[in-house]
């Protein structure tokens, strides 16, 4: 009898168990349903800055949506809490929970850019001018160069410079998170000097499989002290070329690759000031987990083939055969 009771009293319990797990999910999806069949617009602008929860409570009061708490964690569960755009957005009653969060994080009136890897921030402020209507100027006045993360962004239409440059480095500092800024730095050099050999080794190499490689190489070269000999850097000093349209001067000459320029690693040994352009995943993660070899030296001939030498003689062999 007492056996039985013991049962009884477990069966209560799980069945009250399971009565509450369905009623949290029937709370929890009412919730998340529209709070009125009502198809009008309501224009709903988030300001810079402002915090989710401001926003949604302002999207309670306005009759968007229908629990706040719920919105909430229904933000948290879907990581969108961080990607909340400021801007100007048509939102309507009779959209869902889900629904308005999609649409305050891709936004439904957003534009959409893609900043390229490789870029240096004059080519990213050129693109930006021209896709968004935001002077080059001022976005120049806020670009960090080699922290500007390429990536496709959706935009609101009303974003100015200083916010497009802040959501650029937050996304750079989304991507370079905890791990891999500490395995970044684990050769001995600060986050600063990994953005700027990882800059170069974006504008060096060819493919994601010849980075790690390229960083293994220039790595020894500055643990050897070294000059990296690195032409994208006397690239970046050289600057625009009017006649060829470009940032980036295709054939370097002998005079070229004695500019006096703290970038130009020809002449001086160790990295330059700077990064030179924005540097992608990949690079950040060469520089953070390059490949050994023995190689000291590489070139890539005219069809974007690498080709690796031990020696300064190997690699003046494949200088005369690949690129002369």
């Amino acid at each position: 009898m007492k056996r039985k009771k013991i049962l009884i009293l477990v069966f209560s319990f799980l069945t009250l168990i399971l009565l509450g797990l369905s009623g949290a999910k029937y709370y929890w999806d009412f919730s998340l349903l529209a709070p009125s069949q009502e198809n009008i617009k309501k224009e709903f602008t988030i300001q810079p800055g402002e915090a989710t929860s401001s926003i949604v409570t302002r999207l309670k009061n306005e009759g968007l949506i229908r629990n706040e708490l719920v919105f909430r964690l229904y933000l948290r569960q879907k990581n969108y809490s961080g990607l909340i755009q400021a801007g100007q957005y048509q939102l309507s009653p009779s959209m869902t929970a889900p629904e308005i969060a999609k649409a305050l994080t891709r936004g439904l009136m957003d534009l959409k850019v893609t900043v390229l890897e490789g870029w240096r921030v004059e080519e990213t402020a050129a693109y930006l001018e021209k896709t968004l209507g935001i002077k080059g100027k001022d976005f120049l006045k806020e670009a960090v160069e080699g922290y500007m993360f390429p990536d496709t962004y959706r935009v609101p239409k009303s974003i100015s410079a200083k916010e497009l440059a802040s959501l650029f480095r937050k996304t750079f500092d989304q991507k370079v998170d905890g791990q891999l800024k500490s395995d970044l730095t684990r050769r001995g050099l600060t986050l600063d000097e990994a953005v700027i050999l990882a800059s170069i080794i974006e504008r060096e190499g060819r493919s994601d499989e010849d980075r790690p490689a390229i960083a293994g190489i220039l790595l020894k070269r500055l643990e050897a002290g070294m000059a990296l000999e690195v032409d994208a850097t006397v690239q970046y000093a050289l600057a625009y070329q009017d006649q060829e349209k470009t940032w980036w001067k295709q054939s370097l000459t002998e005079e070229d690759l004695k500019i006096d320029s703290p970038f130009n690693t020809r002449q001086k040994a160790g990295l330059p000031p700077a990064p030179i352009a924005s540097p992608g995943l990949a690079s950040l993660e060469a520089v953070a987990y390059p490949k050994e070899s023995p190689y000291w030296y590489y070139l890539h001939d005219p069809q974007g083939q690498i080709h690796y030498a031990r020696t300064l003689e190997e690699h003046n062999l494949n200088v005369a055969n690949y690129l002369r």
